[in-house]
C-alpha cells in the first residue's frame, strides 16, 4: 500500500491523482473494503462458504426473498461451521427482509397474457380478480393504491417489465390505465409506483418471522427492505427486542420517499445499503447516480457506514470476465466512499463465484490506491461538528498520529467496536486492527471500511485480582501478532495504540504511540 509519507507528498486530491501509476501494486494485500456475498444453491456449504472466504469473502447475506427457513438454517449452520474450522478472521452473517411489497394476482390459469403499447384495462383490488387476472383487470395486492396515486402516475409491473400509465382513479377499488408498451401480463409480480408515497407498513408479518428467525441463530446485522423514514428502524429495534439489541440494523434505500427522508433514517440506523435494483425503478436510473453519491456522503460525514449493491458485477453471474463498466462501477463505489460493496445472482446461482468474489477484491484494493487520504482527512476533521466528542477525538488524533509516524497501522482496543468506526470515519492511510472480547462486535465490525476486527479469546479478568495495565498490554501484543500472522503489519512497524483509562465501554481517552515487537518496546536497555 502507499504510505503516510507517499500520501503526504501529494497533500491535494489532483496531485495524487495525477501522479497515479496503473501499474503499481500494493506491497501488503491490504484491502480496506468488506465484501458481502449473497449465499444461494451453488455456494451453500462449508467448503465454497470457506473458497469464498478465502478469495475476500467478508459478509454472508440470506435473502429471505426466497427459500424456506429449512434453506436459510442450513446456510447459517455452514457460515459457522466454515468460520470453525479454517483459520481467518470472523464471517459475519447478514439477514436481509423481504420487506413490504405489492404484487399482482393470478392469471386464469397462471398463464401469460399478452398485451399490446395502446391498451387500457383496470388495475383493480377487487378480490374477484384475485385469481382471475386478464388483459381486462388486473389485480394488485395494496388495497390503498386508489388514495395514495395521481392521474398521470406511472405503474411499473415486474421490474418494469410492463408499464402503465394512470388515466382516471374510477372509484376506491379501480384505476383506469393504459399499457406503454408491449409485453405480457403473468402472475405474481412486482409493482413499483415510482414518485408515489405509498402507505405500507415497514414489516410485513413474514419479516417480523423472519427478524425472529435472525435472533434465535444470532446473525450479526439485518439489511432491512424498503425504508422509508425513521420510525420504520425504531419499529424493527422493537421486533429485534433485548435479545437482539446487539444486531446492526442497515436500511436499504429502495424508492423516493426513502431519498427524501434520508436524514431522518440515517439519524435511527446502524448504516445503509444504496440498493439500486429497485431504486432505478423508483427513480429516473440517472438519478441513482446523483442519490449514491449524496447517501454514501452523508454516511461518511456521519461516520457510519455505507454498502453499494445490485448489479456490481451482474455479468459474471455466467461470464468468466465482468464488463469494463462493472470494474469501473465498483471502482467508483469505492471512491465514492462505500465501506462495503455487494455481490448478488453472482454468488448465489452464479457459474463464477469465486472469480467474481475476487475480481471484486483486486478492483476494491487497487481504486482505494486512487484515493488521496491526506487531503480526505483534513476535509473530514474541518468538517466535524464542535465540540467533538472524547472517543472522536482521540480517532481523530490517531488518525492524524498514523499519518506524521509513517504507522504501520492503529489498533484499537474496544468493546462495541464505537471507536474502530470512528477512527475509520478519518480514513486512515494504515489498517485499523479492533481487538475486542466481544465476538459480535468482531463480525459485524466488517461494516467499517478499514477495520480489521480480531475477537480476543481469553475471559475477561477479575481486575480486584489481576493487573488492569498487564491486560491491556497482552492485548495489544496479541492483536500485532494477529496482524503480522496475516501480512498486513510488518515487525517493527510503529502501531498507534487507543484504548480506555479503564475498563467498561465508553472510556476510550488515551493514546499510545509503540513498535510492534513482543514487549512493545516496554524492555530497559
Amino acid at each position: 500500500m502507499a504510505s503516510s509519507q507517499d500520501q503526504l507528498s501529494s497533500r491535494t486530491r489532483h496531485e495524487w491523482l495525477a501522479n497515479l501509476n496503473t501499474e503499481y501494486r500494493p506491497a501488503k494485500n491490504y484491502r480496506r473494503t468488506s465484501i458481502i456475498g449473497t449465499i444461494g444453491p451453488k455456494t451453500n456449504s462449508v467448503e465454497k462458504i470457506n473458497m469464498l472466504r478465502k478469495a475476500g469473502l467478508n459478509i454472508v447475506r440470506m435473502n429471505f426473498s426466497h427459500g424456506s427457513y429449512e434453506y436459510h438454517q442450513s446456510v447459517v449452520d455452514n457460515a459457522k461451521e466454515a468460520e470453525r474450522t479454517q483459520e481467518g478472521r470472523p464471517l459475519a452473517v447478514a439477514l436481509d427482509t423481504k420487506g413490504p411489497e405489492i404484487r399482482t394476482g393470478n392469471t386464469v390459469n397462471d398463464d401469460d397474457i399478452p398485451i399490446a403499447a395502446g391498451a387500457e384495462l383496470n388495475i383493480t383490488t377487487d378480490e374477484k380478480y384475485a385469481t382471475a387476472c386478464d388483459d381486462k383487470n388486473m389485480y394488485v395486492d395494496y388495497k390503498n393504491i386508489t388514495k395514495v396515486i395521481e392521474k398521470g402516475r406511472i405503474v411499473y409491473v415486474d421490474d418494469g417489465v410492463l408499464s402503465f400509465e394512470v388515466l382516471e382513479i374510477v372509484d376506491e377499488k379501480t384505476l383506469r390505465v393504459r399499457c406503454l408498451n408491449n409485453g405480457k401480463i403473468s402472475s405474481k409480480k412486482g409493482v413499483n409506483l415510482p414518485k408515489t408515497d405509498i402507505d405500507l407498513p415497514a414489516l410485513s408479518e413474514k419479516d417480523q418471522k423472519d427478524l425472529r428467525f435472525g435472533v434465535k441463530n444470532k446473525v450479526d446485522m439485518v439489511f432491512a427492505s424498503f425504508i422509508r423514514r425513521g420510525s420504520d428502524i425504531r419499529h424493527i429495534r422493537q421486533v429485534l427486542g433485548e435479545d437482539g439489541k446487539q444486531i446492526q440494523i442497515i436500511a436499504k434505500i429502495e424508492n423516493q420517499q426513502g431519498v427524501n427522508n434520508f436524514d431522518e433514517i440515517l439519524k435511527e440506523t446502524d448504516g445503509v445499503m444504496v440498493a439500486r435494483g429497485d431504486l432505478g425503478i423508483e427513480i429516473p436510473p440517472a438519478q441513482v447516480f446523483i442519490a449514491q453519491k449524496m447517501m454514501i456522503t452523508k454516511c461518511n460525514l456521519a461516520g457510519k457506514p455505507a454498502i453499494c449493491a445490485t448489479q456490481m458485477l451482474e455479468s459474471m453471474t455466467y461470464n468468466p470476465r465482468p464488463t469494463r463498466a462493472e470494474v469501473s462501477d465498483v471502482g467508483n463505489a469505492v471512491l465514492d466512499g462505500a465501506d462495503c460493496v455487494m455481490l448478488s445472482g453472482e454468488t448465489a446461482k452464479g457459474n463464477y463465484p469465486k472469480e467474481a468474489v475476487t475480481m471484486m477484491h483486486e478492483t476494491c484494493l487497487l481504486a482505494e490506491v486512487a484515493i488521496p487520504y491526506v487531503s480526505q482527512f483534513d476535509e473530514m476533521r474541518s468538517l466535524a461538528a464542535r465540540p467533538v466528542g472524547t472517543t472522536e477525538s482521540c480517532a481523530m488524533a490517531a488518525v492524524s498520529a498514523s499519518l506524521e509516524q509513517n504507522a504501520g497501522a492503529i489498533l484499537v482496543l474496544t468493546i462495541s467496536g464505537s471507536t474502530a468506526r470512528l477512527v475509520s470515519k478519518y480514513r486512515p492511510v494504515c489498517p485499523i486492527l479492533m481487538v475486542t472480547r466481544n465476538p459480535i462486535a468482531s463480525r459485524y465490525s466488517h461494516l467499517y471500511r478499514g477495520v480489521y476486527p480480531f475477537h480476543f479469546p481469553e475471559e475477561k479478568p477479575d481486575f480486584t485480582k489481576a493487573d488492569w495495565q498487564e491486560d491491556v498490554d497482552g492485548r495489544i501484543k496479541w492483536g500485532i501478532a494477529q496482524a503480522i500472522k496475516l501480512g498486513i503489519l510488518s515487525k517493527g512497524d510503529t502501531v498507534v495504540c487507543v484504548q480506555g483509562w479503564r475498563g467498561g465501554a465508553g472510556h476510550t481517552n488515551t493514546l499510545r504511540i509503540v513498535p510492534a515487537e513482543d514487549d512493545l518496546g516496554l524492555r530497559r536497555k
